[in-house]
């Protein structure tokens, strides 16, 4: 690990070198990699016969069982497959908030999970929302390829504007490639956040939220007599924090990411809430791997 990078540590890197990416559905992918494939194809490991039919390649016909049955079989066998992963992080300045902030744990988890793709020959790619539908990010891909991911995403910084509809919009213009796409963001959205995650899952691929809020979000150590100014757009609310409205916002609070979850799981969308205070080994490690995304 070189001196200068602060997101992966070895520890963590040592964890991760046992799992994989999984993918709920399959997807076909353009060159060969290190995952075995349900699909039956061709390499070099046997996987079952079937009878031959008109058309079939006939260096694949086993010669040896025609002598013994005078029957044509085709040799079939375990096809190795690649897959398209995508980290997708919201880089807006309410992400900059926390400690660690909501960003840098975001890259942290997305390089991690980058790092999982990159052992198992997966190609990788990690975007932020604010990109232009023609600035594609660096197609990541080999073990060799981790010191760029690295720096890539020790180069993103808060302060993206741009609404999350028309983030992922872009992202799907960028991207034509189907596989699993994990949104790193903590949904604080004033257009809302459901067009685009309907946007995501009109484009057959295999989505994971992950709902990111700190701790201090979550319970907030505030009291008297406060004057708020939204990060994103400057909208002012003075206010007096009490007993019930704390209790009020907790409550709102809770409501909303109760309806974040079930909106997602109403539509085949993996969701999770994580928090800052969580280390990212802990949240791969057991919440992501019990959810399926990792094995």
């Amino acid at each position: 690990m070189p001196p200068t990078s602060t997101i992966l540590t070895p520890e963590l890197l040592a964890r991760l070198e046992r799992m994989e990416l999984v993918s709920r559905k399959i997807f076909r992918g353009r060159m060969k990699g290190e995952r075995r494939s349900p699909r039956k194809g061709q390499s070099v490991e046997f996987a079952d016969f079937r009878n031959y039919v008109p058309g079939d390649d006939l260096r694949f016909v086993d010669w040896n069982t025609y002598a013994r049955l005078e029957k044509l079989f085709l040799k079939m066998f375990l096809e190795e497959e690649d897959l398209h992963f995508y980290a997708l992080i919201d880089a807006s300045d309410s992400m900059a908030f926390g400690e660690p902030t909501k960003l840098q744990y975001a890259t942290q988890l997305a390089a991690s999970l980058g790092f999982i793709g990159l052992i198992r020959g997966d190609r990788v790619k990690i975007e932020t929302l604010g990109q232009s539908a023609r600035d594609a990010a660096p197609v990541f891909r080999g073990r060799r390829s981790l010191w760029r991911m690295l720096e890539h995403l020790e180069a993103v910084e808060p302060g993206e504007s741009i609404t999350m509809v028309e983030g992922v919009k872009n992202f799907c213009l960028r991207n034509s490639g189907r596989g699993i796409v994990v949104l790193i963001a903590d949904l604080m959205e004033k257009t809302g956040y459901k067009d685009a995650l309907k946007y995501l899952v009109s484009r057959d691929m295999d989505v994971y939220v992950i709902h990111l809020l700190s701790a201090e979000e979550l319970d907030p150590d505030v009291e008297g007599d406060l004057r708020l100014i939204d990060c994103e757009d400057g909208d002012v609310a003075e206010i007096t924090v009490s007993a019930p409205l704390l209790k009020r916002y907790k409550q709102t609070l809770a409501a909303f990411v109760d309806g974040a979850r079930d909106f997602c799981n109403r539509r085949g969308i993996v969701y999770l809430m994580a928090r800052n205070d969580v280390p990212v080994e802990d949240l791969i490690t057991g919440f992501l791997r019990t959810r399926g995304l990792v094995r």
